[in-house]
């Protein structure tokens, strides 16, 4: 693929001189074709002028031949060769009468011109040769003059023509001009295109900057200040790192403190059987050093994913109902109804699979624990968030407790089994999502569970 299809600033420099390169071609090309078009005008124009002057001061002499009464203005037809012409022929009259009447700029030299003959009024415009040979523009009218002396009407052409190179070196030296100008006008318009591109991108390759020195481990956000349009973006992205930070740490967090309570017990039964021999000492320590191992293994793959950016896309449905078949198996002997409400749209969630099921998972042991028959669950999306309620037949909880049980290490009720670190990992995991957690009172007439989460589009 070419570069320039690949570049973005290529793209924008090769577009816009191509609009710019176009657009003044056209304007060049129109404005010298008004050009051209108004000295041609012009150039008749003065051509008409010298045929009506030449017109209102033909006569005839006494002989009936035409003569001028009056000297043509432009001085041009008074100097030979000047390239500004006039002549008067005779109609009907004989091949001898042709430039019976001439301006002095033709001197010796008789216009020939086609063997036409306008009608009353009418002009007639012709390209004829000129004295030199070159190329003359006329005008051409007929007039009828009666002569005093039998009482006949003579006809004559009356002619005005003039140098063409008096209409075309004007039109090429505008044209010289014109696309002088032109062309420094594009260059203009190309230098400021590139420092257009240039100014304009330079934030995005900052942008590429920043970027690379968090690759690089040289930073854990993107600095700097940015415009207007790409601002949100860069608010956007130190967002999910600063989300994928917490999330990393509360991670190893947990890791290293599941590890440390696991540790002191088994060393205890680890020195329990130190010095005996027998096959229960054996096996126990056995299954001492399996048990480290596991733990060596698990906190080595919280430290090497702690690079790892969570996962942004969570189908809730199969989460729950994986929840749903482990609860029917650990609470089998209690014979609960567990039901799930139909879900419209397949919500998803914003966020890692694993911390879905460790909330959700917290959230039905609990009302599994605490429910008479019947548990339930209900899900859906609005505003943006994702809400998932879990509802329980149970006791209850007094409002006077409800915040207290969403704290680490308190418990409902100190007679059931339990660490009272459930409800405070659910209400820590949400938060961190910008989510929450709350208890209300349940329709089924027990607890409540309300998660809000964000939601994956």
């Amino acid at each position: 693929m070419s570069p320039w299809r690949t570049s973005l600033r290529s793209r924008l420099v090769v577009g816009t001189l191509c609009c710019v390169i176009a657009t003044v071609a056209i304007a060049g090309w129109a404005l010298g074709r008004l050009f051209r078009e108004h000295v041609a005008a012009q150039f008749h124009a003065e051509l008409r002028t010298h045929l009506d002057q030449l017109t209102a001061n033909i006569a005839l002499d006494a002989d009936g031949r035409p003569l001028l009464t009056l000297p043509l203005t432009d001085p041009r037809l008074s100097r030979p060769y000047s390239g500004c012409y006039w002549q008067v022929d005779g109609f009907g009259q004989g091949e001898g009468l042709k430039g019976q009447l001439r301006s002095r700029s033709l001197w010796d030299h008789v216009l020939s011109v086609p063997q036409d003959k306008p009608a009353d009024g009418e002009i007639h415009q012709h390209r004829i040769a000129g004295p030199d040979g070159q190329m003359l523009g006329m005008v051409e009218r007929t007039i009828h003059i009666d002569d005093a002396a039998d009482g006949k009407s003579r006809s004559f052409r009356l002619i005005a023509a003039a140098d063409e190179t008096q209409m075309t070196e004007p039109v090429e030296r505008f044209h010289g001009v014109l696309w002088l100008s032109l062309g420094v006008l594009v260059a203009g318009l190309a230098l400021a295109v590139l420092m257009q591109v240039v100014v304009g991108l330079a934030p995005l390759g900052k942008l590429r900057r920043g970027l690379e020195r968090i690759g690089k481990g040289e930073a854990q956000r993107i600095e700097g200040d940015y415009p207007a349009e790409i601002a949100p973006l860069v608010d956007e992205f130190n967002s999910v790192l600063e989300q994928n930070a917490a999330v990393v740490e509360r991670a190893r967090t947990q890791a290293g403190n599941l590890a440390h309570a696991l540790k002191t017990p088994l060393s205890i039964l680890a020195n329990s059987t130190s010095g005996l021999d027998d096959p229960l000492a054996r096996t126990v320590r056995e299954q001492v050093a399996g048990a480290r191992r596991q733990i060596d293994y698990h906190l080595a793959r919280a430290q090497a994913a702690a690079n790892r950016l969570p996962g942004t896309r969570t189908a809730l449905a199969p989460v729950i109902d994986g929840l749903m078949r482990a609860m029917h198996r650990l609470h089998a002997e209690q014979a609960l109804d567990l039901a799930v409400q139909p879900m419209a749209d397949n919500p998803c969630f914003h966020g890692e699979v694993q911390d879905l099921q460790e909330m959700l998972g917290n959230l039905l042991e609990n009302a599994c624990k605490w429910a008479r028959h019947r548990v339930e669950v209900n899900a859906g999306v609005a505003g943006g968030e994702l809400w998932i309620t879990i509802d329980d037949d149970g006791k209850g909880l007094p409002a006077a407790q409800r915040s207290a049980v969403l704290q680490r290490g308190v418990r409902a009720d100190e007679q059931v089994p339990g660490s009272g670190l459930g409800l405070a990992i659910v209400s820590d995991l949400a938060q961190l999502y910008g989510g929450s957690v709350s208890l209300e009172d349940s329709p089924l007439g027990g607890l409540r569970a309300r998660l809000t989460l964000p939601a994956a589009p």
